[in-house]
């Protein structure tokens, strides 16, 4: 990658002290992908010049204190990972994690593949595709984690179905999070929701709290409809395994 160049400290800030109390071990990892945001991130196109200044209180911090609410050693996968938010800043936060960044844009997962390398993120894997796509080829995760990829009812036709029996999708959501909700549950049950709720993360960290929509699903995520489709793509895989054998 390449060397990322310094930026005046007008557009991209100090870290805040509350920073180095969530990053921990990691702090100077958190600093160097804020760097890589401000300046490959930005050149690239993936996150707005105008974001720069706020990086760490809107987006690094806002991200990290997901990690509040994800149980630990579980599996989780970050649908439309963009630049990497929230699933870098979770990975950089909890190691115990096994975090897979879906992402279906090559220049993101570019991205996100040298982001993984340099900060040396062995539990981070950067898969290039639709959640669509890669449903039944590979494995169901415990958590869903998704951050202004689409309004709730759309986002939990892609997230919902990667997940195990009895997982959650975690979406950060903004001041109309409740509202969407209840826009969303119809939508929601059908799709195997059995509980939802808006939770409030990061008191102490950020100001406003972070907001979460958690949807938690029973033994058939995605409802009987995808329940189907993943059977189908689980005897598809076996079978093209079977003839690579």
């Amino acid at each position: 990658m390449t060397e990322t160049s310094e930026l005046p400290s007008s557009e991209l800030p100090p870290a805040p002290e509350q920073a180095r109390a969530v990053f921990g071990a990691r702090f100077d990892d958190a600093v160097r992908y804020a760097e890589l945001l401000a300046d490959a991130g930005v050149k690239r196109g993936l996150i707005g010049p105008r974001e720069v200044p706020r990086l760490w209180e809107r987006h690094l911090l806002n991200c990290a204190v997901l990690s509040e609410v994800v149980p630990e050693g579980v599996t989780v996968c970050d649908v439309g990972s963009g630049a990497g938010l929230p699933g870098i800043p979770l990975a950089l936060v909890r190691e115990d994690l096994k975090i897979t960044l879906l992402e279906p844009l090559l220049r993101r997962t570019t991205f996100l593949t040298e982001v993984v390398e340099l900060l040396g993120l062995d539990h981070v894997t950067v898969v290039r595709g639709r959640a669509e796509e890669v449903m039944g080829k590979m494995p169901s995760v415990h958590v869903v984690t998704a951050r202004a990829v689409a309004p709730l009812d759309r986002l939990a036709t892609w997230g919902i179905p990667l997940l195990r029996p009895y997982g959650e999708m975690l979406a950060l959501k903004g001041d109309t999070a409740q509202e969407e909700l209840d826009g969303a549950k119809a939508a929601l049950a059908k799709l195997g929701a059995e509980s939802t709720s808006v939770l409030q993360v990061g008191e102490g960290v950020v100001d406003p709290l972070s907001t979460v929509v958690r949807v938690e699903v029973g033994e058939s995520p995605g409802g009987v409809r995808f329940a189907a489709k993943r059977a189908k793509a689980a005897r598809v895989g076996r079978s093209r395994r079977r003839r690579r054998d």
